[in-house]
Order: C-alpha cells, then sequence, then structure tokens
C-alpha cells in the first residue's frame, strides 16, 4: 500500500504484477467503512429531498424514480426499443439512451416482486454503493486508505450527487469505470477491458473508460517494447467493444450504419462541436435572465477544469487522467442542456483526488476546519439535490 506521505507522483502506469495476482490493497474493513459512509450520506441527502418534496406537495417516490431520464429508462425496461417523442419541432427517439441499465432493471423485475420504479431505484442504489467501494480501492490504492474514503466523502457530497440516489445511469457506470480503472491500476487487463466494455453498454461517455483502457495498454507495451502478456492486447481489444456494439446496432436500425447513433443523438440537440452550441445557449441565458441551476452549472464545470489541471500537475496514473479528461472534453465540446453538464462529470471521480488529499491534510492539522468544510459540503450538496428535483424545471 502506498501512502500519499511517501510518494507525491506516482508513475504513469504502474509496474504489471505476475498474471493470475493482483497487486495493492484488497476491500476490507476500510472499503466497508467508505461504503457505509456513502449510504448514510446519501440516506440523509434522500431524507432531505423527501422532507422538502412533501412540503412542496410532490411525491418523493417519483421524484426519485420517474424525472427526466428515468422515465426514456424504465420505458426501455418495460417495453424495449421503439418509442418516440415530438419535442420542440422535431421527433426524438428512445435509441439515444444506452442499454445496460434498462436490462439490468428488467432483470430485478423478473427476478423479485419489486415494480419498475423500485427496480430502477434498487439498480442505482447498488452501483452507487459498488462505485463507492471502487472508488476507494482507487484512492486507497494511490494515496492510502484516509484519501480512500475521503474520495469516498466527498464523491457523496457533490452538488448533483442526488443524481446517486435516483434512477439514472450514472451510478452504473461509476462502479463499471471505477474498477476498470483499479484493474489497470492492479494490471489485471482481462478484468480492466471487460469492464470497460460493459461501461460502453451503459452511457454514451462509456467510452471514456476504453480510451483509459486502450491507452494505459499501449504505454505499458512501448515502455516493454512489446514484450507484454496477450492478457494485455486482449483487455485492450475487449474495452471499446460494448460502445461500438451499440452504435452499430442503432446505425443498422436506422438505416444509417456509420452516423445513425448520432444522427439520433442530433435531433436531441447533442453533438460535438467543439463546444459551439454550449457558449451559445450559455450566452443567450445569461443575457436574457438565467435560472439558478445554469449559473451554479457554469461554476461547477470550471471547478471541473482547474482540478483537471490539479491533476496534471500531481502526475496521476494515465489512466485516471484519460479517463477524467476524456469526460471533461465531452463537457466542453458537446452541445445540448448546459444544466445537465455537472451531472456528465459525476463519474470523474478523479477529478476529486487532489481535493481528498488537501481535506486529509487539512484534517490531520487542524481537524475543526475539515469539519467545517465537510458540513457546508453537505449542506449545498443536500439543499442544491432538492432543489433541482423539486423545483427545477430543467432537465437534470
Amino acid at each position: 500500500m502506498t501512502h500519499a506521505s511517501t510518494v507525491l507522483a506516482p508513475p504513469a502506469v504502474p509496474p504489471q504484477p505476475a498474471p493470475g495476482k493482483v497487486a495493492g490493497p484488497r476491500p476490507g474493513g476500510a472499503g466497508a467503512l467508505a461504503v457505509g459512509l456513502f449510504l448514510g450520506v446519501r440516506l440523509a441527502g434522500a431524507a432531505v429531498l423527501a422532507l422538502v418534496g412533501h412540503a412542496a406537495g410532490k411525491d418523493p417516490l417519483m421524484l426519485l424514480g420517474r424525472s427526466w431520464d428515468s422515465v426514456w429508462y424504465l420505458g426501455i425496461a418495460a417495453h424495449g426499443y421503439g418509442h418516440s417523442l415530438h419535442l420542440r419541432s422535431t421527433i426524438v427517439s428512445d435509441l439515444a439512451f444506452f442499454p445496460l441499465y434498462p436490462a439490468l432493471v428488467r432483470a430485478v423485475v423478473a427476478l423479485t416482486p419489486l415494480g419498475w420504479i423500485g427496480a430502477g431505484l434498487l439498480v442505482s442504489w447498488t452501483s452507487a454503493a459498488v462505485a463507492a467501494a471502487g472508488i476507494h480501492a482507487v484512492g486507497s490504492r494511490l494515496y492510502g486508505r484516509s484519501v480512500g474514503v475521503t474520495l469516498v466523502l466527498l464523491w457523496a457530497l457533490l452538488p448533483h450527487s442526488v443524481v446517486l440516489s435516483m434512477a439514472y445511469t450514472e451510478p452504473v457506470l461509476t462502479a463499471l469505470a471505477a474498477w476498470s480503472l483499479y484493474a489497470v491500476l492492479a494490471g489485471n487487463w482481462l478484468w480492466a477491458g471487460a469492464l470497460a466494455a460493459l461501461a460502453g453498454l451503459a452511457r454514451p461517455n462509456g467510452f471514456a473508460v476504453a480510451a483509459a483502457v486502450m491507452a494505459a495498454a499501449g504505454c505499458a507495451a512501448w515502455r516493454r517494447r512489446g514484450r507484454v502478456s496477450h492478457r494485455l492486447w486482449t483487455g485492450a481489444a475487449l474495452a471499446p467493444l460494448g460502445w461500438t456494439a451499440y452504435v452499430l446496432w442503432v446505425g443498422r436500425r436506422t438505416g444509417r450504419p456509420l452516423d445513425g447513433y448520432f444522427q439520433v443523438q442530433r435531433r436531441w440537440g447533442s453533438r460535438f462541436d467543439l463546444g459551439r452550441g454550449a457558449l451559445d445557449l450559455l450566452h443567450r441565458s445569461l443575457l436574457h435572465g438565467s435560472r439558478f441551476a445554469l449559473p451554479m452549472a457554469l461554476v461547477i464545470v470550471a471547478v471541473g477544469v482547474l482540478l483537471y489541471a490539479l491533476l496534471l500537475v500531481e502526475r496521476a496514473p494515465l489512466p485516471l487522467l484519460v479517463y477524467s479528461g476524456v469526460l471533461l472534453l465531452v463537457v466542453l465540446g458537446g452541445s445540448g442542456f448546459f444544466e445537465s453538464k455537472p451531472r456528465f462529470l459525476l463519474p470523474a471521480f478523479p477529478l476529486l483526488l487532489p481535493l481528498a488529499r488537501a481535506l486529509v491534510r487539512t484534517a490531520r492539522a487542524r481537524p475543526w476546519h475539515a469539519t467545517v468544510v465537510v458540513a457546508a459540503l453537505a449542506g449545498l450538496g443536500y439543499g442544491y439535490g432538492a432543489y433541482l428535483v423539486v423545483f427545477g424545471s430543467a432537465p437534470l
């Protein structure tokens, strides 16, 4: 186990262990503590949301289970693909939504007495707990258990962390990404590639996991001049298969093999245009008055850019840099609802590593200061999350 006090700049790609062995700390007592802390934080957030929703005359269960995109995902789980809707003078299709989460929900409904909403929330909450364990494993492997636990705490208290309690796909993607990245750091390339392939079936930006695995594999092969295990090449080959398979399937279904999926996304107003559409929307929104969520989203994205710069300065491992960088690039260069961009950064947990390390140092030197910081983050996360779900007028 490597502690922050002994290593300040981990190598870009850690040495590959002997085949069949996984180096580094294994999930144990500290991992259970991190998961328990995460669940406690999110249960408290759900309680705040329930109180605010009840005061506003809204059903908390419906707010968590049938808000915005969750309606589409549960519809796919119940009826399969093929639904479309007129939206802003164009026809949008459910083919824009990736299949892994609906498939998991459908499996839970088939195996348990739960209904669609209950199954959707069970999948999300379980995935979020698995993600918390994976985030802790990554943080602990690099900088020690204290940083691992703190990293999970910060992730649970993000302003948009309310999404982790809803029937959304971010928990599923983050769980697969965290454990795939951990497998890369441990040199377990087959697991890394398989989990990356599943991540590619979870969300459109799931290809960031595949990019991280392939970049790390390529770097390892170059440093060893190609003298690497076949497991590395197999893992790298597996990594992009999930995302590629779904995009090609949509292309075949729409009759446009190469760009069918991207055409579907463009009808939703989502495309990669180097940020021109997002800047235009932001300019018009700020010029004509703005909801509270838009300036807040702008601040969160700006903080994300700053944290990525700190991650570069601290020379974080290559797969974490690639993964976070791709997610951040999608946010900065993509068009669509600007208010949704902070949600797209939820899976980018490595961005929180500089903050986690700083908070651990602060807690050791000035415990009271660290307590105030955590309390302030909790107040912001709980209050803003309840506002977004109960009173927000733009899609999360």
